[in-house]
């Protein structure tokens, strides 16, 4: 990454000094050098998405041809530990995925490079004479090598060995951010089974009670609860669905109200109010509902009724949903250690760590409470997030 960052600082500065140039001459035609230079930033860019995927066969192969303008080598190849993943350029038809990784030895230590001033290859007519194997080094292992490859006679230079392996430091760097999401991605997923964990038993508690109490007095009523609770848990518990859109989040909130109302009646009153703008953004699943869930808690059950408010509206690029409720309300320390997991349930503790490992610091919860005053949750996502798709 510092690798990207050196070359766009020295691209800038460079093109900045051909515009001036400009200013003082007469227009002309474009220079080999700056033409050149604009190739490299291209193919630099564009192979990010692939490399980010991770090392296969199939993201070697969509940028190794960006690599090699990158590098102009003849010919480069990616491989793992022992083998050719993909190869483009000179003598394709004889070194090909799956052999042994190019006959130069691999790189002797994760932290060097190896220049193989003449490779030896047993196809005759190879036009292949030196090479530059980089290591791909990812959480402080070997995961591979990227290898440039230059025709017979030709005489590998430093600005050779230095952009090799400024190319192997870029796919590694790509690589460790696949490993990161990963990561992230497993603690999301841990925290969202520990949300399920904690929600189950005292929602299913109430909800079964709630149904039980209409089979005698209203049969029709305690079916279609029945049907919304099974609709409902099918939702929560689903395995594999991290992400929702904002939509179907909202959708399945009215279902637990609904299950919520069976047992208070006309002792929970709701406001819903949300922007349609907003509706497809893609948020964590069961990131509302835990909300919604604290605001009958804390605020209907202890006072015996109460009002829940849920408005969602746009700001700009982003998404702000406040959750709130009229109920005892808090003092704002308590709230500011609630947030922080300091004393209080998981539930929102777990909302804001997936919110924010989802979308970054910037975004997540806040609260505003006061006792006696109610409490107000506003979340903060948003409207689009590049690789967080809904299922």
């Amino acid at each position: 990454m510092e690798f990207l960052l050196g070359v766009l600082v020295g691209w800038a500065v460079a093109a900045s000094a051909f515009a001036a140039l400009r200013l003082l001459r007469p227009p002309r035609v474009i220079s080999g050098e700056v033409r050149a230079m604009q190739t490299s930033l291209h193919a630099a860019t564009v192979m990010l998405p692939d490399l980010r995927r991770g090392l296969s066969e199939e993201s070697a192969r969509k940028v190794l041809p960006h690599l090699r303008t990158l590098t102009q080598a003849a010919a480069v190849a990616l491989g793992d530990q022992s083998h050719i993943l993909a190869f483009e350029g000179a003598g394709h038809d004889h070194h090909q995925a799956g052999a042994e990784l190019i006959p130069v030895s691999a790189p002797a230590r994760e932290d060097r490079l190896h220049v193989e001033s003449q490779i030896h290859c047993d196809h005759p007519g190879c036009p292949l004479g030196a090479a530059v194997a980089a290591p791909l080094v990812v959480g402080g292992e070997l995961a591979g090598s990227f290898v440039a490859l230059y025709t017979r006679g030709r005489r590998i230079t430093p600005d050779d060995t230095r952009t090799v392996a400024e190319a192997a430091s870029l796919i590694s760097a790509q690589l460790e951010l696949k490993t990161v999401d990963e990561q992230a991605e497993r603690i999301a997923r841990a925290e969202l089974r520990a949300l399920r964990a904690q929600i189950s038993p005292h929602f299913i508690y109430n909800a079964l009670a709630a149904i039980a109490g209409y089979i005698h007095s209203n049969p029709e009523e305690a079916r279609e609860l029945l049907t919304e609770f099974a609709e409902f848990t099918r939702y929560a518990f689903r395995g594999q669905r991290p992400y929702v859109t904002l939509a179907d989040e909202l959708h399945y909130v009215e279902r637990y109200l609904r299950l919520e109302r069976a047992r208070f009646g006309e002792r929970l009153q709701v406001r819903l109010e949300v922007a349609p703008e907003v509706l497809q953004a893609v948020v964590p699943v069961l990131s509302v509902q835990p909300l919604v869930e604290n605001a009958v808690r804390h605020g209907v059950e202890k006072r015996g009724e109460g009002r829940i408010e849920i408005v969602g509206r746009h700001i700009d690029a982003d998404v702000e949903l406040r959750v709130t409720d009229n109920g005892v309300g808090m003092e704002p320390q308590r709230a500011r250690e609630v947030l922080a997991g300091r004393g209080g349930g998981v539930g929102i503790v777990n909302v804001q760590s997936r919110l924010q490992s989802t979308f970054g610091p910037g975004y997540g919860l806040e609260i505003e409470s006061a006792p006696e005053r109610g409490t107000t949750v506003t979340m903060t996502l948003p409207k689009f997030r590049a690789g967080v798709r809904a299922a």
